[in-house]
């Protein structure tokens, strides 16, 4: 699956494994090894590196670092270095704050040494933990999609293996890894999914429910980068800019599908600084397109107004650079209104 993975991402020269000394990071660092000691893939020369992300989590993590490091240099692997990273407490939970901090280590780890790709070693069990916590949540089909096997430079060669295989890895390798004591603290989502709900499934279904949610993860990452493709065209055909605004013609989002609708007004939202909105705030937004007149503001995350302004108010009001609205109206376009969103807060200097 490696060898795989590495074929599609064009053979990089040079990759970094991201290993916590976990099973499924620490199996994955013993089979990039092999390549590594064989010095190519395919016939391609490849050079591996890893790189440990002490998340300053747990008491003794620096230990459990300089350990996993250790071992990754007697696998042969060159260069292996710690990143020490400050998990900052943010909205989105603990969890996405330590993501976010690891993958920051690991993109500058990887810049440094000239690494094209970075490897990670999710896991079909961990592809349907993801799912499951989406369906949980009444997320979207993005969210459903899962885990991409490739999204930048980062890959994911093991998201067909099962937790169990990465083990059994170990163990022919004779490797020791380190159990996180997170994976089993039943005050995280993740592990109560792992721990209680994956294998009462498994009980009362039958074997075979994280495959099936794996697949579904697989099949629906195909629908929702169609439909972002779709609503990306459709956002450039549609939206019009003026300064720091965007706004959107009323009449034709009326005229979209409404899966497509949806994704352009969060597409609106991200081009002027906002955050991926809820199904809430979406229908919120939407919901402008109903109203007579001008309405509004809805607000969305990070710091974005959406608010719907009539035909009559776009000709006559004064734009955000002093000039006349009207001048937004593309001539000979739609005589309509339209939904315009705003910045709350000034661009960075």
């Amino acid at each position: 699956m490696v060898q795989n993975a590495l074929a599609q991402a064009g053979y990089p020269a040079h990759l970094v494994v991201a290993c916590s000394g976990g099973p499924d990071s620490l199996a994955l660092a013993a089979v990039a090894a092999y390549f590594a000691r064989r010095g190519h893939v395919d016939g391609h020369p490849v050079t591996v590196g890893a790189v440990v992300v002490d998340h300053q989590l747990q008491d003794d993590s620096a230990q459990v670092a300089a350990r996993t490091a250790q071992v990754l240099e007697e696998l042969g692997l060159a260069p292996v270095e710690v990143r020490t990273v400050s998990v900052a407490a943010t909205g989105s939970g603990p969890e996405a704050a330590a993501r976010d901090a690891r993958h920051a280590a690991l993109n500058a780890a990887a810049e440094e040494q000239g690494a094209s790709a970075i490897l990670l070693g999710h896991t079909l069990d961990d592809q349907a933990e993801q799912v499951l916590l989406g369906l949980a949540r009444g997320s979207g089909t993005r969210s459903l999609a899962g885990m991409r096997p490739a999204r930048g430079k980062l890959l994911r060669p093991f998201l067909g293996l099962r937790r169990a295989d990465t083990e059994e890895i170990c163990a022919v390798e004779e490797l020791e890894p380190w159990h996180d004591p997170t994976n089993l603290d039943p005050s995280f989502a993740r592990s109560r999914t792992r721990v209680e709900v994956l294998p009462h499934l498994e009980e009362k279904l039958g074997p075979g429910v994280a495959e099936s949610l794996a697949r579904t993860a697989s099949i629906l990452q195909l629908d929702a980068d169609y439909l972002d493709d779709v609503a990306e065209t459709t956002f450039a055909s549609l939206a019009a800019r003026n300064g720091r605004e965007v706004s959107l013609p009323e009449d034709l989002l009326r005229a979209l599908a409404p899966a497509i609708r949806f994704r352009v007004i969060a597409r609106a939202a991200a081009d002027v600084g906002g955050q991926q909105p809820g199904y809430q705030r979406l229908l919120a937004a939407e919901a402008l397109l109903r109203r007579q007149g001008s309405a509004g503001p809805v607000e969305l995350p990070g710091g974005v107004s959406v608010y719907r302004l009539s035909l009559a108010e776009l000709e006559a009001a004064p734009a955000p650079d002093g000039h006349a609205a009207a001048a937004a109206v593309p001539r000979g376009g739609a005589r309509c209104g339209k939904l315009v969103f705003r910045p709350q807060k000034p661009p960075r200097k």
